[in-house]
């Protein structure tokens, strides 16, 4: 058996065009701030990843001094905010073809100002071809990498960091593709990279992984003898060929050997007993569409039953699939996870990869920067900049492919704090934060999608009013609508681009395209006006609270959370209310019921933790750690407590004594995903031996964590501000969740 490298392959585009002058714009991104690069170079596409650090805009709040004359009364708010600047880093990975490397090159050359490496970690067998001519243009000296090495890396960091980053490709199903929860234990899994031969990679720890076995039947197979049936030289065009064609007019079938008889034999009367069977006896020319598409059966075949042999062997149930030979094409992964199936009886896995192919250039990039530590921070996908799972199904013809083939774009913001799994979690491993898939559910997918669309203007309006003091916000917004309008747009017709499609992926990419356009928290003003009218109510509040009985209190503090939480500008029944209304207020609120800032969190939240330091109980109160609508966030929760405890000494002395602890969740989203929590939110919790959690809002116990377990008592609840939502769940506009869960025993 011949020992095959993962060197990739593609269409007939080694030679460099002299024609291509300059890559479009916005392909190299933030490149002037450009600190590191490494580079996989492949037989026809080359993947270049580089590390930078970006400016951006931060909303920040700072108490106001109140010594001398300065007092809270001549404030509408205890806080001021500002928006400063900030600096943060992000990996940029961009793919396009060697065609176009030349070209590349020179704009990289004509725009590096700030690099901090005279090294290039390169990788793939285009690595050696291409090494003097990228020494020459860009003046780094090429440092290659194992190619095994870079791919487990990359591979790695991919399941690691990014949430549905592998999917399963079910045939017949819409949309196709079902993406898996992170596994919180990534290893053991085998690796088969699929380029010009296989490679097949036992992968046990970070560190730990063996080459295994692999075969000299590959991709370039398919390729080689594809190219001498059907005189077709490029890839794609032949995948498009077997894409239209019919294996069982070539191949020879059960059913053509036994006739009816195979029934009684336990066997389908379809499944391929001679792989281009029928070419020998048959007395007539074959298509080159049928020709494509049994070579295409015959070499995926062959690569699911040994990959499947493998993992039986090594006793492992994943397997994940990468390559050139794969690309996304899905009459490819159809035909491997059929194969899979067939030969393990549904014991093992085929799953594939969003970024399979960033993995070189990812591994490339961190084995080249090993002294920065990457792999101790955690790393989150920036929507706005990233060109998403583009759909290159040969049968939907040539245009798919023109935009993922020519240039295709990756990039990972590094988040400040390390995030894991909230330790309560009844079984991490099967643990889904959202309610409803929208890739699943067409008719959610059509209402969301509308629903975003329509708050567009809205969140527009909102990003203005928030910098008053500059005059390029409005042509910023305007930028801001364009982009994630394209984005809705593009998720209709691929709602699968960024894995599962949900309510909080479509929050999170508006989060990054207002972020994109230096919109850090369109309702920073909202919440601190809220906040400061909040904190002038907080005294009559917990006195006449203090003034009932303690039934009649516990109803009265549950009424007020949830009261609280119907002040929430995201939701449009809610902001056409307190638009029509301004002073709407917190007993409309509480009259609203059926039976987010300032009013949820101060006259909601505080006096319920309040009751619950009265009778002993610790508290960690954990607030977002970055804007998202106008959900109190961290650094505004910190100044809110200190002021709450200048007038309630319960508050006070718990603060003091430690007995009530304000974190952060890690998250800047309405929503909550419990797998992917602060680090240091998620010690406390373990040394505090945290018994009871509550999670309050629509957007972390109803659009998230409505279905999670806990190993603990659980508290969730909110009040549903959309009436779809609404009836989906069986209520009406303002209904009530207040669900108390006890863990089985």
């Amino acid at each position: 058996m011949a020992e095959c490298g993962a060197s990739g392959g593609g269409s007939s585009g080694d030679s460099l065009d002299k024609s291509i002058t300059l890559p479009p714009d916005g392909i190299f991104r933030n490149l002037e701030n450009a600190k590191r690069f490494a580079i996989d170079i492949g037989g026809s596409l080359t993947k270049l990843a580089y590390y930078s650090t970006v400016q951006h805009k931060v909303a920040k709040v700072r108490s106001f001094d109140h010594s001398g004359t300065d007092t809270e009364q001549d404030h509408e708010s205890p806080y001021e905010v500002s928006v400063q600047e900030e600096v943060s880093a992000r990996l940029h990975f961009v793919k396009f073809e060697n065609a176009y490397m030349e070209a590349c090159l020179d704009f990289i050359r004509d725009h590096l100002v700030n690099t901090e490496t005279k090294v290039i970690p390169a990788t793939g067998g285009g690595a050696y071809k291409f090494k003097d001519l990228i020494e020459q243009k860009l003046r780094l000296r090429v440092d290659k990498e194992d190619v095994m090495t870079c791919l487990i890396k990359g591979c790695n960091f991919v399941l690691k960091n990014i949430p549905h980053e592998a999917f399963v490709c079910q045939k017949d199903s819409d949309p196709e593709f079902r993406f898996q929860t992170n596994h919180p234990n990534i290893f053991p899994y085998l690796l088969v990279n699929i380029g010009s031969g296989v490679s097949i990679v036992k992968v046990e720890t970070e560190d730990k992984f063996e080459w295994v076995g692999g075969s000299s039947i590959g991709g370039g197979t398919f390729w080689g003898l594809g190219a001498l049936l059907t005189k077709t030289k490029k890839f794609d065009e032949l995948l498009h060929l077997a894409s239209r064609g019919q294996h069982a007019n070539v191949d020879m079938l059960v059913q053509d050997i036994y006739g009816g008889a195979h029934q009684t034999l336990g066997l389908s009367g379809n499944l391929i007993a001679s792989s281009f069977g029928k070419s020998a006896t048959a007395d007539r020319e074959f298509s080159q569409e049928d020709m494509a598409k049994s070579l295409l059966h015959m070499i995926s075949n062959d690569i699911g039953q040994l990959a499947c042999l493998y993992a039986r062997l090594h006793r492992l149930d994943r397997v994940y699939f990468g390559g050139f030979f794969i690309r996304g094409h899905p009459v490819t992964m159809r035909t491997i996870t059929y194969s899979i199936n067939f030969f393990s009886k549904g014991e093992v896995q085929a799953l594939f990869l969003r970024h399979e192919g960033y993995l070189g250039a990812i591994g490339a990039f961190l084995k080249g920067a090993e002294q920065d530590n990457p792999d101790q921070y955690s790393w989150g996908e920036n929507y706005a900049g990233s060109s998403g799972l583009m759909s290159s199904a040969p049968e939907l013809g040539p245009t798919p492919r023109a935009r993922s083939g020519t240039f295709d774009l990756l990039e990972m913001d590094r988040l400040e704090r390390p995030l894991v799994n909230l330790p309560l979690l009844l079984d991490p491993s099967s643990y889904v934060p959202d309610t409803v898939d929208l890739t699943d559910d067409a008719l959610a997918r059509k209402y969301w999608l509308s629903c975003f669309e329509e708050a567009l203007d809205g969140v527009v309006k909102r990003a203005v009013a928030s910098q008053p003091g500059s005059a390029d916000a409005a042509e910023r917004a305007e930028k801001f609508r364009q982009k994630y309008w394209a984005k809705l747009q593009a998720l209709r017709h691929q709602p699968f681009a960024y894995g599962t499609l949900t309510v909080r992926s479509l929050l999170d990419t508006r989060e990054h395209c207002l972020n994109e356009f230096n919109f850090p928290d369109p309702y920073s003003k909202v919440k601190q006006r809220e906040n400061g009218v909040a904190l002038r109510c907080f005294p009559r509040v917990v006195r006449a609270l203090d003034a009932l009985g303690w039934a009649e209190r516990q109803l009265a503090l549950a009424e007020g959370l949830l009261a609280g939480n119907v002040f929430d500008w995201g939701a449009k029944a809610v902001s056409e209310v307190l638009e029509c209304d301004p002073q709407f207020g917190f007993e409309e609120a509480k009259r609203k019921l059926e039976d987010n800032s300032g009013v949820d969190v101060i006259l909601g939240v505080f006096p319920f933790v309040r009751e619950l330091l009265s009778r002993g109980t610790e508290v960690i109160l954990a607030c977002n750690s970055g804007p998202a609508l106008n959900d109190v966030t961290y650094s505004e929760a910190l100044i809110v407590a200190e002021r709450i405890a200048a007038m309630d000494p319960t508050i006070h002395s718990a603060l003091r004594e430690e007995r009530l602890l304000l974190t952060q969740t890690g998250s800047s989203s309405p929503c909550l995903d419990l797998s992917r929590l602060d680090k240091g939110l998620a010690v406390l919790v373990r040394e505090r031996g945290t018994d009871l959690v509550v999670i309050e809002g629509m957007g972390r116990a109803v659009h998230t964590n409505y279905y999670a377990a806990l190993r603990c008592e659980c508290l969730k609840l909110a009040v549903v501000k959309n009436s779809w939502l609404a009836e989906r769940l069986g209520g009406r506009l303002f209904s009530v969740i207040f669900k108390y869960e006890v863990p089985a025993e």
